[in-house]
């Protein structure tokens, strides 16, 4: 009986404390994707082959956070908005689309390249801004810019470069699937801003 006591009291004594233990809470965090236009049919008959190169993020873009800018140089990590594969590799997969469907283009390489094939051109592609910020009137916006330099796979020679910049597309401040989405659209326009830059198959 004495031997029973302590334990007796040791199950009151959780009983009485599993009231303080809070119940397991929902993770709130949501993530989200990059999404093109839906697949289509590669194109056919075209002769060049191009090399895309890894995507450069800028540093601050190096998370899986989604980024608010506020005002000019203030950032905001989204704790509970994230991205569901890191960001550079969703927009390189986003640009392998748009360059495999595009007329013109026989094959797509990615980073690393194979040494058995060879290449017309590369491109280089480096995201400057890829975020929701503040527009004018106070608004929220999703602002997205890169610049883009082709080289001649065989020299590395400069064969163009361009700065993209998309319009401002308004964002409600809240939604961030709709940022994705108008992220994921501001890519499409890079991907076509590149096939537009290169050059013909067999171009010096």
């Amino acid at each position: 009986m004495r031997r029973s006591l302590p334990l007796f009291a040791l199950g009151l004594f959780l009983t009485g404390c599993s009231g303080l233990i809070p119940p397991p809470q929902t993770d709130p965090t949501r993530y989200y994707v990059l999404t093109g236009p839906p697949p289509a049919p590669a194109a056919v008959g075209g002769q060049l082959r191009v090399g895309l190169q890894r995507v450069e993020l800028a540093d601050y873009l190096k998370s899986p956070d989604m980024i608010v800018r506020q005002g000019t140089n203030e950032l905001t990590l989204q704790d509970y908005a994230r991205w569901g594969e890191p960001l550079d590799a969703g927009i390189a997969r986003l640009l392998r689309e748009n360059l495999r469907t595009a007329a013109g283009v026989g094959r797509v390489f990615a980073q690393p390249f194979p040494l058995d094939q060879d290449r017309d051109c590369d491109v280089a592609v480096a995201i400057l801004r890829c975020e929701g910020g503040t527009g004018a009137g106070s608004g929220r916006v999703a602002r997205f810019a890169a610049t883009i330099d082709i080289t001649r796979a065989a020299d590395g020679h400069l064969l163009g470069r361009r700065m993209f910049v998309a319009p401002d597309a308004a964002w409600d401040g809240k939604n961030f699937a709709q940022l994705a989405a108008l992220l994921s659209a501001d890519i499409d326009a890079l991907g076509r801003e590149i096939v537009a830059a290169l050059p013909p198959a067999g171009a010096p």
